[in-house]
């Protein structure tokens, strides 16, 4: 291979199915790979299958990058089976502990370091203004940027101390939008001078705090850019190595989202981030060697071409290398998650609205809606005694649940779901004993029900929901 293939490789960042590395990545990391991006299924046979794992990959690529979407909370790729042993962001920013926040985030680094993940895409930066958020929810800090810009700074500080880097998201901001960027593309129309004093703050105290990389999203923002989605965008990237004067790796979202790549495809969305000033391209979870390779001569045919400045595509490649070298290869001095201390956080973040019924002999029912494509299927909530379709809500109860307990009731943002809004406001008309667990993003749905709101399920706050529900007699 020559050296513009190469380059071209260096800026991929693709991930595959499973937990063995396929020989053709393997063929790809050895020709110079930018690195791998693990999912769900890499990480589903357990830390130490994972470590070896991500030795293999460096083996082939010493400079390799090896990146996962580890956020704390609703978003766990290590965490699949059981809710995450530390609290989202939603949660550590209604608990206001900006001390925690730090430990979090240096837990979070510790274990992944332990793993031999060297880039961690989280915190996440985004400021959650619309309620109705369908993709970014708990996974942000909040609604005020100060107090979101200081959980972001103290998240990234924690995670960095350990070695691993951090990766701030998504810019110029995914929280006011109600349209989720996986299956369309989202407008924020609001102004510069909205822009600059809202989005961007948590953003300007990430690169104050020294994140190593940022990553763009999938947003057109017509203020800045009426045509390209920003990781498309040089005018909306521009902002960030000028206004904001970040100086790291400038990563996108995942090209295979339809908010970039819908009418484009993988390869040439990949060739026009480059060209926006992306270095380090997620080109998704499932990322055939073939793809790869496709997205490998798009790029070297565009530097050919002139659509793509063989300076531009050097830099990417050489940001994306410096990443690759991990400041820490080992969690040594790491400490286990605080649970106690963890729990209390959680439990000061809780908002109930109403009187707990008495719970004595309550049964756990557990509407089953579908998280989005960035949390995925894991586990979340108590462990519930029945399991409840979304979709067969109409007809009430199932006939397993028995008559004449009280019942808890959890659900998964039930303010932007109508269905599931109206079954709980059934429940309350029929008079019974019943209390609502949110998990999702706090709302007042008026459904009639005393609600236990948590700001995002982990096994913290699993913790103290627990406590509180025992408190009025449930036994679970």
């Amino acid at each position: 291979m020559d050296d513009l293939q190469v380059m071209a490789l260096r800026v991929l960042l693709p991930g595959f199915t499973g937990t063995t590395l396929p020989d053709g990545h393997r063929a790809l990391l050895e020709q110079g790979l930018g690195g791998i991006c693990y999912f769900g299924s890499n990480t589903a046979d357990g830390p130490a299958a994972l470590a070896a794992l991500s030795a293999q990959i460096r083996a082939a690529n010493p400079t390799a990058v090896i990146a996962v979407d580890e956020e704390g909370g609703d978003v766990s790729r290590l965490h699949t089976r059981h809710p995450s042993p530390v609290l989202g962001a939603a949660a550590l920013g209604g608990a206001g502990d900006l001390a925690l926040t730090e430990a979090v985030g240096r837990w979070v680094g510790h274990e992944l370091a332990s793993v031999g993940v060297t880039l961690d895409l989280a915190p996440d930066a985004d400021i959650n203004s619309d309620p109705d958020n369908p993709v970014i929810g708990t996974r942000s800090f909040g609604v005020d940027p100060e107090q979101v810009a200081a959980h972001v700074a103290a998240w990234t500080r924690g995670l960095q101390s350990t070695g691993v880097a951090a990766c701030a998201k998504h810019f110029p901001g995914h929280g006011d939008t109600a349209t989720d960027s996986h299956l369309a593309l989202p407008r924020i129309d609001v102004d510069a001078d909205t822009l600059a004093i809202r989005e961007l703050v948590p953003f300007d105290a990430a690169v104050e705090a020294g994140t190593k990389a940022v990553m763009t999203s999938h947003i057109v923002v017509p203020a800045i850019d009426p045509d390209r989605p920003a990781t498309l965008s040089p005018l909306v990237l521009s902002m960030l190595r000028e206004v904001l004067d970040f100086d790291g790796v400038v990563v996108s979202d995942a090209l295979d989202m339809a908010g970039a790549s819908a009418t484009l495809g993988i390869p040439e969305a990949a060739v026009q981030a480059l060209a926006a000033g992306c270095d380090l391209l997620c080109l998704g979870p499932d990322t055939p060697a073939p793809l790869v390779l496709e997205v490998r001569d798009a790029v070297v045919a565009a530097v050919a071409d002139g659509r793509l400045a063989h300076d531009r595509l050097a830099d990417a490649a050489r940001r994306t290398a410096a990443l690759g070298v991990p400041t820490a290869t080992t969690a040594s001095g790491a400490e286990s998650p605080d649970a106690a201390r963890q729990a209390g956080a959680a439990a000061s973040a809780m908002r109930v609205d109403g009187d707990l019924p008495d719970l004595t002999g309550a049964a756990v029912v557990s509407v089953e809606t579908v998280a989005n494509i960035a949390v995925g299927d894991v586990a979340w909530g108590l462990p519930p005694e029945h399991r409840v379709d979304p979709g067969s809500l109409a007809g009430g109860l199932p006939d397993v649940v028995p008559d004449g307990v009280p019942l808890v009731v959890q659900v998964r943002d039930a303010g932007r779901r109508p269905e599931v809004l109206a079954f709980l406001r059934t429940l309350a008309a029929s008079g019974r004993p019943a209390v609502v667990v949110e998990w999702g993003w706090p709302s007042t749905h008026g459904a009639g029900l005393t609600t236990i709101s948590t700001r995002g399920s982990s096994a913290p706050g699993v913790a103290a929901v627990t406590q509180l529900l025992r408190g009025a007699g449930w036994s679970g």
